[in-house]
């Protein structure tokens, strides 16, 4: 029969884990929120450039979780442009105006990035 024993506790990996989340180096987050936010302007379909040039982002922590928000404050009578873009709208007319996935191919690569990073840091 094989037994383990532990004594202690977890304090110097939740320490490490909290760091790697960006709780203790808040400048691993800031980076990928400023990539984040520049990918989203450069990918962003450009008529007057308003929407391109109103993208952001918020560091959100909660208890045990840090989260990067992208945000977009070009708004035009209540509706956010850059989601309209994303995923189409009506006209007035009743016509429709399809969509056009910017968003998600903008940010993959920095979700890739936020992974090789965080995979390097753990090994």
């Amino acid at each position: 029969m094989i037994t383990f024993t532990q004594k202690g506790d977890f304090k110097k990996t939740d320490s490490y884990l909290q760091k790697l989340l960006g709780f203790g180096k808040a400048s691993f987050l800031d980076k990928y929120g400023r990539m984040g936010v520049d990918a989203l302007s450069s990918a962003t379909p450009i008529e007057t450039g308003e929407t391109a040039h109103s993208w952001g982002y918020e560091i959100v922590r909660e208890k045990d979780t840090a989260s990067i928000v992208f945000t977009n404050t070009h708004v035009n009578d209540g509706v956010n442009i850059a989601i309209i873009l994303q995923y189409g709208h009506g006209t007035g007319t009743g016509g429709w105006v399809e969509g056009r996935d910017y968003i998600n191919p903008a940010v993959q690569p920095i979700f890739d990035q936020i992974l090789n990073e965080a995979l390097r840091e753990v090994k």
